[in-house]
C-alpha cells in the first residue's frame, strides 16, 4: 500500500486549517479583498502562501522516491520531516511577535526534504 497518500491527507487537512484561518481574519477585519494592511491577516496569506508554493513538488519528489521502490522507511522519514517543517513555518510566520528559530527550522526541514528526496531520485535513476 503506498505510503505518500497518507501524507497528502495529512497536508491537505493542514492547507485547509491554514486557508480557514485567513478567512476568519478577513471576515474579523472585513477585509475582501488585499490584506487592508492588516499584519496578521499578511502572515495568515503568506504562510498558505509559502504552503502552496512548496508543498506540491516536495509531495511529488516524495511519490517519485516512493514509486523508485525506496524503503518505506525513508518515504516516512520524508513524509515526516515535511508536515513537521510545514508546522514549524507556519507556527513561526503566524506569530506578530515572530520567533524566527521555527521559520527557519520550518523551511530547512522543507529543503532538507526536497534535496534529499532529489539525491534519491537520481541515485534510483542511475542504478
Amino acid at each position: 500500500m503506498p505510503v505518500t497518500p497518507l501524507y497528502a491527507a495529512l497536508l491537505g487537512l493542514m492547507f485547509i486549517g491554514l486557508s480557514l484561518r485567513t478567512i476568519r481574519l478577513r471576515r474579523r477585519y472585513r477585509i475582501a479583498i488585499g490584506d487592508g494592511r492588516n499584519e496578521l491577516l499578511q502572515r495568515a496569506m503568506r504562510v498558505t502562501a509559502n504552503f502552496t508554493e512548496y508543498v506540491p513538488l516536495t509531495l511529488l519528489l516524495i511519490y517519485f522516491v516512493e514509486l523508485h521502490d525506496g524503503p518505506r522507511l525513508h518515504v516516512h522519514a520524508l513524509g515526516v520531516a515535511l508536515v513537521g517543517g510545514r508546522l514549524l513555518h507556519a507556527w513561526g510566520v503566524s506569530q506578530a511577535r515572530e520567533n524566527l528559530r521555527f521559520r527557519t527550522a520550518g523551511m530547512m526541514l522543507t529543503f532538507s526534504v526536497m534535496l534529499v528526496a532529489c539525491a534519491l531520485i537520481l541515485v534510483y535513476q542511475l542504478e
